[in-house]
This record gives structure tokens, C-alpha cells and sequence, in this order.
């Protein structure tokens, strides 16, 4: 059976996200970057394929790779991991480890007993998916909701053989003074043109 149909092994993880993503946002986070969030930290290397990638000798040492079958097919993991969340995050809140507020829009965190049962995983995938998790918080927390969907449209559906096509998160513009947009901000789906910090 693979571990991601096992509710118990998606909860332990989503703590240890919450336990994390508390430490950048400690007002919560909303569903959607959590589940960005949660996927990404099971695939980072989506972000660091690049062989000269500052982070990926550090994935790399923790246990990750991509030649794993894992990231065949990346599209279709994200979209069975989006038909859990909903679920998990309202079991978690049911269980008293999460509690939800809405300033604006729903958020996420942890209680007191949520972070006390983060606190006590110890298993070598629960470190690893730990060093993972702060690697993709630290490189897109500070994008928008819609440069973070763009991103990931393009993480999910770049040729594994030309990792030269996608851009760095580095190299993207932050938007810590930008409100998050709609996902249907713009009526036609199309993305807005990215500029890199050399446009500038």
C-alpha cells in the first residue's frame, strides 16, 4: 500500500508542515499553499533539479531523488494528494491539534497539542521531510498566491531531460506587498507574464 492512502501517515506530515510553516506565518496559512506546501516538501526536488541548485545536495543527503517513480508523474500525485486535504485538515481540527481562524481568509495552525505531537516525531522521513518542508517554505513563501500557482504549473509540467527550461524561485520576484489574487483572477486562465529580478 502506498503511505499517502494511510490518513494517520498524510496527518503526522501535515503537523510537521504546520510545525514549520508556524515559524514563517505564525497567523496561519490557507489550504491551498498548505497543500502546495505539503507536495512540494514530498518532491522538492521539483525545485532543485538543477544540478548547480544551492539546495540540492542537502535533498539530496536527506534521502530524496528524483530518479524515483514518484516524479513521473507529478501532475497526476498533486491531484490525488488535493482529494485528501479537505479531509485531513477537518479531522485534524476535529482532533483539536489544528485550529482554524478567518482574518480575511481561512487559516490553518496548530494548537498547543498539535505542536506538542509534532514535536515528537522522530523517524528518519519525519527529519527528512522536516529539512524539506523548510527548504520549499524558505523559497516561496514570499510569492503571491498566483506566482506560487504559476510556479507550480510550471514545477509539475517542466521535461525532466531540459531542467534548463524552468526558472529559479530565486530568480522570481517576491510579493510580500502584494495581496494574494483569486485563482480566477484573470478571466481567460492565463498566466501573467513573469519578470525576473534581471528585468528590473
Amino acid at each position: 500500500m502506498n503511505p499517502d492512502d494511510i490518513a494517520i501517515f498524510r496527518h503526522a506530515r501535515l503537523l510537521l508542515l504546520l510545525a514549520e510553516a508556524g515559524r514563517a506565518t505564525p497567523d496561519g496559512i490557507d489550504a491551498e499553499r498548505l497543500g502546495i506546501y505539503d507536495f512540494l516538501a514530498m518532491h522538492p526536488l521539483l525545485l532543485a533539479r538543477r544540478e548547480d541548485d544551492p539546495d540540492r545536495l542537502t535533498l539530496r543527503l536527506a534521502g530524496f531523488d528524483d530518479r524515483a517513480i514518484a516524479y513521473a508523474s507529478p501532475s497526476q500525485r498533486f491531484v490525488s494528494a488535493r482529494l485528501h486535504l479537505t479531509r485531513d485538515l477537518t479531522d485534524l481540527v476535529g482532533r483539536k491539534l489544528v485550529r482554524v481562524t478567518a482574518a480575511g481568509r481561512i487559516r490553518y495552525r496548530l494548537t498547543p497539542d498539535g505542536a506538542s505531537m509534532a514535536s515528537q516525531f522522530t523517524a528518519m522521513y519525519s527529519q527528512s521531510y522536516v529539512t524539506a518542508a523548510r527548504i520549499v517554505i524558505r523559497r516561496t513563501r514570499r510569492l503571491s498566491g498566483r506566482k506560487l500557482r504559476e510556479g507550480l504549473r510550471e514545477w509539475l509540467t517542466m521535461s525532466p531531460d531540459r531542467p534548463d527550461q524552468r526558472l529559479h524561485p530565486a530568480y522570481l520576484l517576491d510579493d510580500d506587498d502584494v495581496p494574494d489574487a483569486p485563482a480566477s483572477s484573470d478571466p481567460a486562465g492565463r498566466p501573467a507574464p513573469r519578470r525576473t529580478r534581471h528585468e528590473q
